[in-house]
């Protein structure tokens, strides 16, 4: 039975110049659904390039990738288009949100993307944001938002799909501990619901929270640990 990701023997070149570059050199990485897993390791190590491929943002110089038993590297472009948009939510370090909108216009980004009529976008994206507390501040822009509110706007966004899996690349990384903690119940909580999620993080106190531990190291995968 297959998991929902399966990498197998992933390899990741880059050309620079006349020199390749190899940043993954066969990784293999299995995840089941409902899995809470912090991929760590130091800059450099291969683990966001990892993330990546993962999202479907990348694809691999070699190796399979099946996510939810499909071979993601023969794919077309529009088809991983797809699977970004529905199957695959996003939270970045640095939030990613559009200066001019609003909170609540935000979060209804990926649903303009899909053709969404503007009464669903709504219907969809306000209880979202009030799910991660920001029922307070649906028409509020970024910048009238702290770095903590921010975020949550940001994974807000990433489930207005219903997607099964989020892709967290360090989500504390720029922020206090105090709202660094609040993010971090949000993103915990959404594992108990059933969401798969996956945290790229140098910070330890990120992984202590999270049930199995993957360690990279000059693009290959030196540890993978479940803890008890």
């Amino acid at each position: 039975m297959y998991g929902m990701i399966e990498l197998s023997n992933i390899t990741k070149t880059y050309r620079m110049g006349e020199v390749d570059f190899t940043v993954l050199s066969g990784v293999s990485l299995s995840v089941q659904s409902g899995e809470l897993i912090a991929i760590m390791g130091p800059s450099g190590s291969g683990k966001s390039t990892i993330m990546n491929i993962v999202g479907c943002l990348d694809r691999p110089t070699s190796g399979s990738y099946r996510f939810e038993d499909r071979e993601i590297n023969a794919m077309t472009d529009d088809e991983l288009a797809s699977i970004r948009n529905v199957k695959i939510g996003f939270v970045f370090q640095t939030f990613n949100l559009l200066a001019r909108f609003s909170a609540l216009k935000n979060v209804e980004v990926p649903l303009i993307y899909g053709g969404v009529p503007a009464r669903l976008r709504n219907a969809r994206a306000v209880p979202l944001l009030e799910k991660v507390g920001l029922a307070d501040r649906l028409h509020h822009k970024p910048t009238e938002l702290s770095g903590g509110q921010q975020q949550r706007v940001a994974i807000a966004r990433a489930l207005v799909n219903n997607p099964p899996l989020l892709l967290a690349d360090e989500p504390t990384g720029n922020l206090d501990s105090r709202s660094g903690e609040e993010v971090l119940k949000i993103l915990t909580g959404l594992n108990a619901q059933g969401v798969t999620i996956i945290i790229v993080t140098h910070d330890q106190t990120v992984a202590a929270r999270c049930r199995r531990i993957v360690n990279v190291k000059d693009g290959q995968i030196i540890s993978d640990q479940v803890r008890a």
